[in-house]
């Protein structure tokens, strides 16, 4: 009778994600989300690092344990969406280079309170949903050149990437030049240079989890030299979203302003992109694109991605977003919403160990080669840049330095809107500046006014 009741069950899920329709089976989803799972759950530790109380925020940040909290059902929560509805190996949680931008542009750059902050995330995810249900993503995807998209992802890169330089004390504050090198022998250093050296190994000898499994070593060095504390324990439970849950509807009210409408411009324009080649990339990847290229339900995966981030700004975090990682679980054979099913089911797991990930997300030292990693592998956009045409390649490039250089995502952005149109005019090809460049052109403009008030 068990037998039966496997094999009845067995059945319908292959009927409902027809996996058997696309070569997999339902042991290799399950292997393939776990993969997944390894991959990306080092957001668990490095999320609450950049957006935590305990972290360069400091009391400006959020309880880092809502974070952590908030971060896991986010994730649980986005990717259940993505599985069940659109039915793509794709996971969701909240999104490198955007939560950069949320603690350091919007809430120490602009001083806007995290609860705002919040508030504009979940605004950027209700316009979001619009623009992929109305098909409105399409004109806006292609009135953007491909090389300031491929300029804006760089960029964070390059942020994201000097973040964690900075965090593991390989660049420091100088007065006579800005920054220059750290002291490689102090014990946290050497400790964050071990954990790149190892990471970078791991990535390329091709483990998939390789940001996952230096961020365990690195812990366990870091345990035994004495330059980290022991976790207080391994389960604990769930707690600290009475802090964060709901504040981003509470505080609606204050992010109407012209402030908050160009955070929310950035964050929906780098989400829009983002989502978009992620989508496309593991679909490509896994064999879904149809015959024309075309991502088979795409409204539905983008409005998922849209609701995983309007749900984890209620919850308390920053935008949710589809996971690059998710090749992993491709790579490892999964091709149907089972697998984003199957590694939700780890993230719930894994919100139950709080003491373990705050160890990590405490210490600087250890989530640092995380983020130069994960900036290392965003700057490939830079390779497929047209550097030879000044017309892209000058406005690229402001977009680029000026991200990591006046440590603001929405500076590097808006002074790459305002060049595109100017130099395209200053070449002869007026004509192909999209109308919807313009009217961003006039929005950024008003941005830097907004500055110097």
């Amino acid at each position: 009778m068990v037998t039966d009741v496997l094999n009845r069950t067995r059945g319908r899920v292959d009927g409902y994600f027809g996996v058997r329709s696309t070569g997999s089976t339902v042991q290799r989803e399950l292997m393939a989300g776990t993969v997944t799972f390894l991959a990306m759950c080092y957001v668990l530790a490095v999320n609450p690092a950049i957006l935590g109380d305990q972290g360069p925020l400091g009391d400006k940040g959020i309880p880092m344990q809502a974070v952590f909290t908030a971060t896991a059902v986010a994730a649980v929560f986005g990717t259940l969406v993505m599985g069940l509805w659109a039915r793509y190996p794709i996971a969701l949680a909240p999104g490198m280079g955007l939560n950069a931008f949320f603690a350091y542009s919007v809430v120490l750059g602009m001083g806007i309170p995290w609860q705002v902050a919040l508030s504009g995330t979940f605004l950027s995810g209700v316009v979001f949903f619009v623009l992929a249900v109305t098909k409105v993503r399409e004109r806006i995807l292609n009135a953007i050149p491909m090389q300031l998209k491929l300029a804006v992802g760089a960029g964070i890169g390059l942020f994201v990437a000097f973040l964690g330089l900075r965090n593991a004390g390989i660049v420091v504050y100088s007065e006579a030049t800005l920054v220059t090198l750290g002291d490689f022998t102090k014990g946290t250093t050497l400790l964050a240079l071990f954990g790149l050296l190892v990471t970078v190994v791991f990535l390329v000898i091709g483990w998939h989890g390789a940001v996952l499994y230096g961020i365990v070593l690195t812990t366990i060095v870091g345990i035994v030299s004495g330059l980290v504390d022991l976790p207080s324990g391994v389960v604990a439970a769930p707690k600290g979203l009475e802090h964060t849950f709901g504040q981003a509807i509470s505080h609606l009210p204050d992010a109407f302003t012209a402030q908050m409408a160009v955070v929310v411009l950035t964050m929906l324009f780098v989400d829009f992109f983002d989502a978009s080649g992620t989508l496309i990339g593991v679909a490509n990847q896994a064999g879904l694109l149809d015959k024309d290229g075309k991502l088979p339900r795409a409204a539905s995966a983008l409005a998922a991605d849209s609701v995983g981030t309007m749900a984890g700004a209620v919850i308390g975090t920053s935008t949710t977003t589809a996971y690059v990682e998710s090749t992993a679980g491709v790579s490892a054979g999964g091709r149907t919403g089972l697998t984003a099913v199957t590694t939700a089911g780890w993230f719930l797991v894994a919100l139950f160990c709080y003491p373990i990930f705050a160890v990590v997300a405490g210490s600087g030292e250890i989530t640092a080669p995380a983020l130069i990693v994960v900036g290392i592998l965003m700057s490939r956009a830079l390779g497929r840049i047209d550097w030879n045409r000044l017309e892209y390649s000058v406005p690229a490039f402001v977009t680029i330095v000026m991200m990591p250089l006046t440590y603001s995502i929405a500076n590097g952005l808006a002074m790459g809107m305002l060049l595109y149109p100017v130099v395209m005019v200053a070449r002869g090809r007026i004509k192909e500046v999209h109308p919807a460049m313009w009217a961003l052109m006039v929005v950024f403009l008003g941005y830097f006014f907004f500055l110097a008030e």
